[in-house]
């Protein structure tokens, strides 16, 4: 049981510290708009500033999943899932987990092999910045691991438990 804690707690650890630099990503993104503004203003180029940008778009975006997973933002239609009764709710939640963490980690296997022949390849930007990339690549696959491990957890206690660690957003409970 103490083994399984300490598990627990270094998973929330790890969704915690993505969910950090997914932030840190968003404000590197601001810094970098407002550097090409100035850069612009100044009649100077900031070349490889969009490709960074977008870098950074991306890795937020990786990095953010999981925790909006874990924190109920994903969209899930709910529909059928209050139309069932309890027993048949968790089926459908199980299946639901199961395709989605099947995916997600055969995303991660086929995107980890794209990451490897960017890397065997010397494969770089065509654009100004000359990014190896590997480098933003990796990130991705980072970030889909994560969320492929929160699919996991997810469905593991939902098996185990019988219900999902997902927090409800507020706005999905609040009555109108």
């Amino acid at each position: 049981m103490a083994a399984a804690r300490a598990l627990r707690s270094i998973m929330d650890v790890i969704y915690r510290l993505a969910e950090i630099l997914a932030a840190l990503c968003m404000i590197a993104i601001l810094v970098l708009i407002v550097l090409q503004m100035l850069a612009r203003w100044s009649s100077e180029v900031f070349p490889g500033a969009p490709e960074y940008a977008a870098y950074f778009m991306a890795a937020a975006s990786f990095l953010g999943f999981a925790a909006a997973l874990n924190r109920g933002s994903h969209i899930r239609v709910s529909l059928l899932l209050n139309a069932v009764g309890p027993t048949m709710k968790r089926y459908v939640d199980i299946w639901c987990f199961t395709i989605a963490a099947a995916t997600i980690w055969y995303f991660c296997w086929h995107a980890r092999q794209f990451v490897f022949w960017s890397w065997k390849f010397n494969d770089i930007s065509q654009a100004q910045d000359k990014t190896a990339l590997w480098i933003p690549q990796s990130v991705m696959v980072i970030g889909g691991v994560i969320l492929a491990i929160a699919l996991t957890d997810h469905l593991l206690h939902l098996i185990f438990r019988g219900h999902h660690r997902i927090e409800h957003d507020n706005v999905e409970t609040q009555e109108v």
